[in-house]
């Protein structure tokens, strides 16, 4: 007798960004076919059956800040993480789709060298599905003229930075890629920081001989982000286009956010593990060790900064949380944090410490962990929103009939997971450490399923997904973003 279904689910409690209800799941040929009331798929036969024991059943996540296999942009440090571990970390902590980044080089004139670069890495290296957006460094008339070849090749997103002399764009640059960005209906991401500022704040320390790690945090003062996010967000009204604000780190910033929200402006924005569960006394460690932490924006100064970001996750500031994974082996003198030991600096020259944690494997368990989130807004903003921001919605981010690919993270029921003191051994990345040692943990995702194929099992086997199932997902435009005043940009006069 032949199966009706490949995979059930039965027994969850399943948590749409929308709805929480008693559902049992049926999925056939990597979609998910029926989403119906318990107890109603009770005589249906499938390849597999799954028992979520009254656990959370939950859209697999979407994270969409990831760094993975980039060059040395910034001079020291190369990602420890390629396609093949960033995905497997990724697996094995609840994500199934990840957007990662393509980056462009101030020397490039071209992008689509950089996308088919880019490609070449993650093709049958993933074990989840991906994406990329385009880093921006050279918005030349020809990079420019090649937005329109990328939406046909199914990116709708990139991202440009305020700082970092490798990176940073000028005023005048910015309007020309947001110009465009706009004919095309590109969603843009911004790093804002104003680099003149950090760049001067670094000279301050130096002439000081500040340079151990903890002197990071102040390089990267919050008047540098915030006064950034305020002219982000002017680029953006004066050209009437969508922008999302990367990694926020200070609830001043995240206010300036809102306030354009309120005013109805497209602007959105996202936050990450590090804003809610570290700060600068991180940084402040024995000897090297605060180089573990070291990130832009930096940890703020205390667990009220936390507050503050928290509060705008709950009332809807933020649209997503992501990781910023940006992955660097600490124990490494040639291209990890180590780089910048040198005899002149024997604890390092905050400068030139490679910038980035890792944590695309532990952002859904902290954020469930933490018990802060309303189950709907923890979807909303780890699966949902990020799929609508960038274009993948519903095919992902949703458990939608017929729609939606059969992605899906299954929790363990309340209270039923004994709580437990994170390790970095406990990880599938290629970093040596952590940034989040020894916190306790009450949640991970017991089940992941990856278009209907089971590929981590937590209690049963671990990693079960083949490196390769992963595929390249076209995106089309953003679901939630647009000009208010849709057409051509005109000059005002």
């Amino acid at each position: 007798m032949a199966t009706e279904y490949d995979l059930i689910i039965l027994n969850g409690i399943v948590v749409t960004a929308t709805d929480v209800e008693e559902l049992d799941i049926a999925i056939r040929d990597e979609k998910v076919i029926k989403v119906v009331p318990r107890g109603s798929l009770n005589d249906s036969t499938a390849a597999k059956t799954i028992d979520a024991q009254g656990g959370y059943v939950m859209p697999g996540g979407v994270d969409a800040h990831v760094h993975l296999d980039e060059p040395a942009l910034f001079g020291k440090g190369c990602a420890a993480d390629d396609y093949e571990t960033g995905s497997r970390s990724a697996a094995c902590g609840g994500t199934t789709t990840m957007i990662t980044f393509a980056p462009q080089t101030k020397t490039e004139d071209s992008l689509l060298n950089t996308l088919r670069a880019t490609h070449a890495k993650a093709t049958d290296a993933c074990y989840i599905d991906y994406s990329f957006h385009l880093l921006v460094s050279n918005p030349s008339s020809t990079a420019l003229s090649e937005f329109k070849i990328l939406r046909e090749e199914g990116i709708s997103s990139l991202k440009i930075y305020m700082t970092y002399e490798a990176l940073q764009l000028h005023d005048g640059q910015i309007l020309d890629v947001l110009l465009e960005a706009r004919k095309q209906e590109i969603t843009t991401m911004v790093h804002a920081e104003n680099g003149r500022v950090i760049d001067w704040m670094t000279a301050q320390l130096e002439n000081r001989k500040m340079f151990e790690p903890k002197y990071h945090a102040t390089s990267h003062p919050p008047m540098a982000e915030i006064e950034a996010t305020y002219r982000a967000i002017s680029l953006s009204e004066f050209i009437d286009v969508p922008i999302l604000i990367v990694h926020v780190s200070t609830p001043a910033a995240a206010q300036h956010i809102k306030q354009a929200q309120d005013r109805g402006l497209p602007i959105y924005a996202e936050t990450c593990p590090q804003y809610l569960f570290l700060t600068k006394k991180d940084l402040d460690q024995p000897g090297f060790e605060g180089a573990k932490c070291v990130c832009s924006p930096p940890p703020r100064e205390s667990e009220q900064d936390h507050e503050g970001i928290w509060n705008g996750l709950a009332n809807g500031t933020f649209t997503i949380l992501s990781s910023d994974h940006c992955p660097f082996r600490y124990e490494d003198n040639v291209k990890g944090k180590k780089t910048c030991i040198t005899n002149e600096y024997p604890v390092g020259h905050f400068k030139y410490i490679p910038n980035g944690c890792p944590g695309i494997e532990t952002r859904l368990a902290l954020a469930m962990s933490a018990e802060r989130l309303d189950l709907k807004k923890f979807v909303e903003l780890t699966s949902t929103n990020p799929a609508k921001l960038y274009g993948l919605w519903p095919r992902k981010g949703g458990i939608l009939e017929g729609e939606s690919d059969a992605d899906i993270n299954i929790w363990y029921p309340p209270g039923q997971m004994k709580e437990y003191s994170l390790r970095n051994e406990m990880l599938h990345h290629n970093v040596d450490y952590t940034p989040y040692e020894g916190r306790m943990m009450k949640q991970w995702p017991r089940y992941t399923i990856l278009r209907g194929e089971l590929i981590w099992d937590k209690e049963n086997g671990g990693l079960l997904g083949k490196k390769g199932k992963g595929k390249f997902v076209k995106r089309g435009a953003s679901s939630l973003a647009a000009s208010r005043n849709p057409g051509d940009w005109k000059i005002p006069l």
